[in-house]
């Protein structure tokens, strides 16, 4: 998580110009994805040169490789802040929850980017991209079980690497619903026209879900 994709030459620019760079670019990768982006609209839109581009990142993908550290470190800070809460495992997933509702919509460029590169056919970048933006929730959710494991609110039983999977595409697939236009409209086919102004129902029942699929047998669910 801490490798970095920029040159020297990135860091002494100042603050200002680095948001305005990552700005373009991230809005350029999302909107057309890694393959048809364009360094020469994303310098245009960023107020610098060809040149300066590429005395940042060396290539195109170091560019894009950037953008999406940028969003690890949001989704990381965003990790951290929830494990350091006192609290069982359903009180972090809420925490969870509610950071993504807010995180998702605040930052939906991000998110449709990420969705963006997944149907990319560029192997070697999607495996790094993989690792860059799962690795540190693979270790949170695993850890956060396994301590709910220890304390008796989570099924000693289950496997907890695959339950830190499905909880993962659970999480995600709420991110993609709060951020990208294909899946709002299908969050709305399934829960009804309403459904971005009920975010506390959605949590509620979210929350309910998660609860029945962890909780040992002989333990109620929380929402109930």
């Amino acid at each position: 998580m801490n490798m970095k994709y920029h040159t020297p030459v990135f860091d002494n620019i100042s603050d200002e110009k680095k948001h305005s760079v990552l700005k373009a670019a991230s809005e350029e990768f999302s909107a057309l994805g890694y393959s048809a982006a364009n360094i020469h609209v994303i310098a245009g839109k960023a107020g610098v040169s060809i040149s300066s581009i590429y005395n940042y990142f060396s290539t195109k993908e170091n560019l894009f490789l950037t953008v999406c550290a940028q969003s690890a470190a949001l989704l990381t800070e965003a990790l951290d802040a929830v494990m350091r809460e006192n609290g069982n495992f359903y009180d972090k997933v809420e925490a969870l929850l509610r950071i993504i509702q807010i995180h998702s919509r605040e930052q939906s460029v991000m998110i449709n980017l990420y969705n963006e590169i997944t149907t990319e056919g560029n192997k070697e970048l999607v495996t790094k991209l993989t690792y860059q933006m799962e690795s540190v929730s693979t270790h949170c959710y695993a850890l956060m079980i396994e301590e709910g494991q220890k304390t008796g609110c989570i099924d000693p039983d289950i496997d907890v690497r695959i339950f830190a999977f499905h909880l993962d595409n659970l999480f995600r697939s709420l991110q993609f619903s709060y951020a990208s236009e294909y899946y709002k409209e299908r969050m709305k086919v399934f829960i009804g026209d309403e459904v971005f102004t009920e975010d506390e129902k959605i949590i509620k029942h979210t929350l309910e879900f998660i609860c029945r699929a962890f909780s040992p047998r002989h333990i109620e669910s929380k929402t109930e």
